[in-house]
């Protein structure tokens, strides 16, 4: 049986909306309901986060919520996985960002078990390179060997920032990929928390629409039959890598 786990990069000094991985909605922070859906897929969730001073509250929620943390580099995000794989003996690592709070455990758990069904320690397995779901839906699914190896290779500040491009820019030439796709694409809608207007997009359909406890599916559904809330952060720009 191989050694799976949901690592979740987390920190509190945010660009554009610091500290948001804390701020609270629907009476708890935001981090704890990106926890509690993850938690929903069965597979043990890790937090990554800085040794800065100002993320020692992370660490700290960690610890009050049985969530095992492990702390490195702020912008060496990938020294922070290979840290924390190796501190959990890993051998697949689902990694995921701390500023997605409605992010489905079940999709996760079930992308899991096609990557597993794969058997290839080179696969690299997301919905984030052909995307059809929500930016909020992101995961990818990849080896110990991959982050390895992209560890030891990956020299540009740009691959350690955000972890994955060595793999899935395959600049070892070995990667293989599958893309886990829905049938209708809606990848225009943001459920992500990078600014004020995300916030409070993702605040009413947590508090307003128990959105927390929807699937992927009902979630598409709630924002398909609200565009108004659509429009709350529609105009919101993706950072580039």
């Amino acid at each position: 049986m191989k050694n799976v786990g949901i690592i979740s990069q987390a920190r509190m000094t945010s660009t554009r909306l610091p500290g948001k991985v804390l701020r609270p909605m629907a009476g708890q922070p935001l981090l704890l309901h990106h926890v509690l859906r993850l938690q929903a897929s069965g597979l043990p969730l890790y937090l990554a986060t800085t040794t800065n001073a100002t993320d020692d509250v992370l660490a700290e929620f960690g610890a009050a919520h049985q969530l095992p943390c492990t702390r490195g580099p702020e912008d060496d995000v990938l020294a922070r996985y290979q840290q924390c794989a190796a501190a959990h003996n890993l051998d697949v690592i689902v990694r995921v960002t701390s500023d997605c709070p409605l992010l489905d455990g079940a999709l996760v758990a079930d992308a899991v078990r096609t990557y597993l069904a794969a058997d290839n320690p080179r696969l690299y397995l997301s919905n984030v390179l052909e995307r059809t779901f929500p930016r909020g839906f992101d995961f990818e699914v990849f080896s110990r060997e991959l982050l390895e190896e992209a560890a030891a290779q990956a020299t540009l500040p740009s691959d350690r920032e955000h972890v994955t491009p060595y793999i899935h820019q395959n600049r070892s030439g070995r990667v293989q990929f599958r893309h886990v796709r829905r049938a209708e694409d809606r990848s225009a809608y943001r459920l992500t928390v990078d600014t004020a207007d995300d916030f409070e997009l993702i605040r009413q359909l947590i508090e307003n629409y128990d959105a927390a406890t929807l699937p992927t599916d009902g979630l598409i559904a709630l924002l398909d039959a609200h565009p108004e809330l659509v429009a709350l952060n529609a105009h919101i720009e993706q950072k580039k890598l």
